[in-house]
């Protein structure tokens, strides 16, 4: 079936089986969080809904070491991002887990930017793909995006003079355009033609928002820089590679296939009702070698779109609305230092 395709009471459910699944798999295979599940919900055996799937905070992964997998499996170690000083969140992936993000991201990217690959400008230097077995965040989104292009060009790497000619040979050719949100606003330059294009871009809004860089105005600063006019942000993290929440063209993030979203009263955690701002929970049935199934965030937001958004795709969409309050800074773009 297609991406976006499947309706939220039925998706609900599935979702549902599969997170119980996952839930008893991490039980057994990883002591601690078996530890926590007994003791945050003693007797659970298999959930109803989404919202009754025992849940654990993302900051968690920043101060245990949570895997399903023995230590000798361990073929690829994330990170998550961080400003200077801040502990990491380590996420540990076996060679299976590592594939099955890629074939799902892909089966989702696909989705937005068609089959065909595109000449790809990455606002970024490749310095970050340095060490592959112990990625960043943003050294992941960049490893989990270059397939989708072709001709890679790293923007911080280049002179102007290479930048100049890369654009002339594909003149005429749509480009796809990626890089984290503040790396795009302070890299990507004015007055080039990249009309036809694609912009992706993900990462956090905090620097850009204490310069009132709201997403409208951001996606009308790229149109006025570049004349590009597809635009399309999302929302992942590192604790969930693979699932991503993809912005469509009435500004709502939308949840794959493999992924869903709970809101959360910030006061009684339950869940709030549609409209209603609260703390995001993301699930995903991905995460089997680490028990990053169902993780609340730092993050606030509501759902704007249950099987109704103008776009036409099917299932729950969401709107980021900000961190919760005294949450620490992070987000893939806010690790790079601002250029002088």
């Amino acid at each position: 079936m297609a991406e976006y395709a499947t309706p939220q009471v039925q998706k609900s459910r599935a979702m549902a089986t599969a997170l119980s699944e996952l839930t008893a798999h991490h039980r057994v295979a990883c002591e601690p969080y078996g530890r926590i599940v007994d003791a945050v919900a003693p007797g659970f055996s298999a959930a109803t809904s989404v919202d009754a799937v025992p849940h654990l905070p993302v900051s968690l992964f920043k101060s245990h070491e949570l895997r399903s997998i023995p230590r000798e499996d361990v073929f690829k170690t994330l990170t998550s991002s961080g400003t200077t000083g801040q502990q990491p969140s380590r996420i540990f992936l076996d060679r299976e887990s590592a594939a099955q993000q890629t074939r799902t991201l892909s089966t989702t990217m696909q989705h937005w930017l068609g089959p065909v690959r595109l000449p790809m400008l990455i606002a970024d230097t490749r310095s970050v793909l340095k060490d592959r077995t112990q990625f960043s965040a943003r050294g992941a989104g960049i490893l989990g995006m270059a397939p989708f292009g072709r001709d890679h060009l790293y923007l911080m790497d280049a002179s102007a003079d290479e930048r100049d000619a890369w654009l002339t040979k594909h003149a005429g050719t749509p480009v796809l355009v990626f890089g984290f949100t503040f790396m795009v606003w302070e890299q990507l330059p004015s007055g080039i033609d990249l009309s036809g294009g694609i912009l992706i871009h993900s990462g956090g809004w905090k620097r850009l928002a204490d310069q009132a860089v709201t997403p409208a105005a951001f996606r009308a600063q790229m149109r006025a820089r570049t004349q590009i006019e597809r635009v399309h942000n999302f929302y992942g993290m590192a604790e969930q590679t693979g699932t991503v929440y993809v912005e469509c063209e009435h500004g709502a993030l939308h949840a794959p296939d493999r992924g869903d979203v709970v809101i959360r009263d910030p006061v009684s955690w339950a869940p709030a009702a549609r409209g209603e701002t609260g703390v995001i929970e993301v699930v995903s049935t991905l995460p089997r070698s680490y028990p990053g199934h169902a993780l609340l965030t730092e993050d606030l937001g509501r759902v704007v779109a249950v099987d109704d958004c103008p776009c036409g795709r099917l299932g729950q969409a969401i709107e980021i609305q900000g961190r919760v309050p005294k949450a620490e800074l992070r987000g893939c773009s806010d690790t790079a230092a601002p250029p002088q």
